[in-house]
């Protein structure tokens, strides 16, 4: 599959190019969602809601879903998708439209990654998380996905004190090449998170992933990737999700325009979350709705084309109940942000001391289903 073009997004556009482009240019809404909810998962503190589920039966649950927008499935190796089932994931994909979008190395679970995955300071399970690796990225060449998934949750520390954590980082760095340059041809796209399942998780906030990429690219040998950076693609890409995002108290519009600004953003992972909080995947919208529109707003500016996949944990909800509202909240958000008048929300923000307060109010009115009732704002110049 030749690999998708994201050079776009790195384009920088004059005030009124920016103001045509927001004009005109609106999100595709395709969405994806990772298999791996579709069953409940464990918990420290209650047990299971309901009853696990079989692949066979998520897929079922998938399939049900395709008219509602659901366009592609994510899932993680060995445990989700392996060697042996493919047969039913091709199946599944000729027969409903939904396409595998990504399949993800499992480096956080099994007891042999105790210490850490690629960055492991035990040489035999660093292997291992490299071979995984390696397996993941030829099964994603196999399917055509459009990348690999990579999320270090296992590989940090608790306690700060002594660690080289520059030897921590290379061995990660060094890690992912290897698997690269030994499987070429499949874009990687990471996903930081600042803790948990570890107290602190390498490369865990959105500027660490940037970095992440850079380090990465510069080892990579393969002359296929050589030639790909040279041509000015980026390779190791990102998949930031909202609820890690808010998770380090970053800012989800400012955190997506730092992959946005290179050309790096290759996927998307949309719930909601509380500044700060443990992980808790909440459906799209249910808490800070107006991050939802801003970070949406970033991705309209820079012409994202990507997908929008979902990664919630519906507890008290059926998977399938909770994936229609979350597609309908990023749809309502995506109706209420093209609606806006562009021009003026550019030109108050290239003079703010002629327009204080404009912003905040327009924006009051985009979300008011009664906006009449207000006074008019004042028009600005330009």
């Amino acid at each position: 599959m030749p690999m998708i073009d994201l050079r776009p997004q790195a384009a920088r556009r004059d005030l009124d190019a920016r103001i045509e482009h927001l004009r005109t240019f609106e999100l595709d809404l395709k969405f994806s969602a990772g298999i791996w909810f579709f069953s409940p998962s464990p918990s420290r503190f209650h047990e299971p809601y309901s009853d696990p589920l079989e692949i066979e039966r998520r897929l079922e649950i998938a399939a049900g879903l395709k008219g509602a927008g659901l366009g592609a499935l994510e899932a993680h190796y060995p445990n989700e998708i392996h060697e042996g089932n493919l047969g039913l994931w091709r199946d599944f994909c000729a027969q409903t439209g939904i396409k595998v979008l990504t399949v993800i190395p499992l480096l956080f679970w099994d007891r042999r990654f105790e210490f850490g995955s690629l960055s492991s300071p035990v040489a035999s399970a660093r292997k291992d998380a490299i071979e995984r690796t390696k397996a993941a990225l030829r099964l994603n060449r196999e399917l055509e996905t459009e990348f690999a998934v990579v999320w270090p949750g296992i590989d940090g520390y608790e306690n700060p004190f002594g660690h080289d954590f520059a030897s921590l980082r290379d061995r990660f760095v060094d890690g992912l090449a290897e698997a690269m340059d030994a499987e070429p041809g499949v874009r990687i796209a990471f996903e930081p998170k600042p803790y948990e399942p570890r107290g602190r998780i390498l490369f865990g906030t959105t500027p660490e992933g940037v970095l992440l990429g850079r380090m990465v690219e510069s080892r990579l040998r393969h002359a296929e990737h050589r030639a790909a950076l040279s041509d000015g693609h980026a390779l190791v890409c990102m998949n930031p999700e909202v609820g890690h995002v808010l998770m380090g108290f970053e800012d989800l519009a400012y955190a997506l325009s730092w992959p946005l600004s290179e050309g790096r953003l290759a996927h998307t992972h949309w719930n909601s979350q509380p500044l700060g909080n443990y992980d808790q995947d909440l459906n799209v919208g249910v808490v800070s709705p107006e991050q939802a529109e801003a970070g949406l707003y970033a991705l309209k500016m820079h012409g994202y084309r990507g997908w929008f996949g979902i990664d919630i944990n519906p507890e008290r909800m059926p998977v399938a109940t909770a994936l229609r509202l979350s597609m309908d909240a990023l749809r309502s958000a995506s109706d209420r942000i093209n609606g806006l008048d562009h021009a003026s929300i550019a030109h108050a923000l290239e003079h703010p001391a002629e327009s204080r307060g404009w912003v905040e109010g327009h924006l009051i009115r985009a979300r008011s289903a009664r906006p009449e009732r207000f006074d008019p704002l004042p028009p600005l110049r330009g």
